[in-house]
């Protein structure tokens, strides 16, 4: 029987898990994260999942100190497999497998290698992404791709939306891979790296509207970070609203600093100084959910023009 060591977290992790077991891998060990206190946990717990197969599950600090090398080097696992495990695995663990470790990543690579890809490919308004299983290498995301597949990025899709469509493509991408790599017969092909680039994570912070983008930039930006991301924000007079849906309107606007804020037959929008209009359709305001009533109470007749904060 094929033997596989996993490190796993999140939904994509509990949906691939579930695929080796499905094909009768035998997985005596998975690794997986602490859940984080101050850390928006919408997604499925591989540690639960792990209890329920029967299967020994632990959550180190640093997967490649040497007593859990050890450890996983006495399993003798064929493969290891990482399935948005959020630690760089070294070296010495990648030796371990005789038959090679491999990792299922959320982009079309070489697009988007690192960190939080569908969240960067909504962000710069691609209108694909995917899932890619590769053969994991010391350099992140750069080992040789087993099999990808795409999925559509729609204009007004949020990146939970994507991150959905994403998990789907990670499943069937190692339900039709895991027998070719059992016996033997997938072909792996090289990356070209200088056909993508490499993001970092990103921050709540990260969040902060400016207004003097044009309005499709705004727009990916809060298709972006929407919850259960922590969401596009700006600061009016003082308090904190968050923008958390928004409509690209057909109208250009015209471009002039600054950006306002306004409501126009019970509907909120904004005209952006970069130029363009946007129909804010979910908002808070201080933490709290606002409607366009209450926004147009808060506005008493006026347009605001809002923080142009750089991002």
């Amino acid at each position: 029987m094929t033997r596989a060591v996993v490190f796993a977290y999140h939904d994509v992790g509990c949906r691939c898990l579930k695929v080796l077991l499905d094909e009768r891998v035998d997985v005596p060990l998975v690794l997986t994260h602490r859940d984080s206190p101050g850390e928006n946990i919408w997604f499925g717990s591989v540690a639960e999942l792990a209890r329920e197969r029967g299967i020994e599950c632990i959550t180190p600090e640093d997967p490649n100190a040497p007593a859990i090398v050890e450890k996983i080097r006495g399993l003798q696992p064929d493969f290891l497999f990482s399935f948005y495990y959020r630690l760089m695995l070294k070296a010495a663990l990648l030796a371990v497998p005789t038959r090679g470790a491999f990792n299922m990543h959320g982009s079309l690579l070489p697009k988007y290698r690192g960190r939080v890809p569908v969240n960067w490919a909504v962000l710069r308004g691609e209108t694909r992404t995917g899932a890619t299983l590769h053969e994991m290498v010391e350099k992140p995301d750069a080992g040789r791709i087993v099999a990808q597949e795409a999925v559509a990025i729609l204009p007004d899709d949020l990146a939970i939306d994507v991150f959905r469509k994403v998990t789907g493509a990670a499943e069937r991408v190692l339900a039709r891979s895991v027998p070719k790599l059992i016996d033997g017969s997938a072909a792996l092909r090289a990356q070209d790296l200088s056909e993508g680039g490499c993001f970092g994570g990103r921050r709540p912070e990260d969040g902060r509207i400016d207004w003097s983008l044009p309005a499709i930039r705004v727009h990916n930006l809060v298709r972006a970070v929407a919850p259960p991301y922590p969401g596009a924000f700006t600061d009016v007079e003082g308090k904190r609203l968050r923008v958390l849906r928004t409509r690209l309107m057909a109208e250009t606007g015209t471009a002039q600093p600054p950006a306002l804020l306004y409501v126009k037959n019970g509907r909120c929008y904004a005209a952006c100084a970069g130029g363009g209009i946007l129909e804010l359709l979910e908002l808070e305001l201080d933490g709290k959910p606002l409607s366009a009533q209450e926004f147009a109470g808060q506005l008493d007749g006026r347009h605001l023009a809002p923080g142009r904060e750089q991002r």
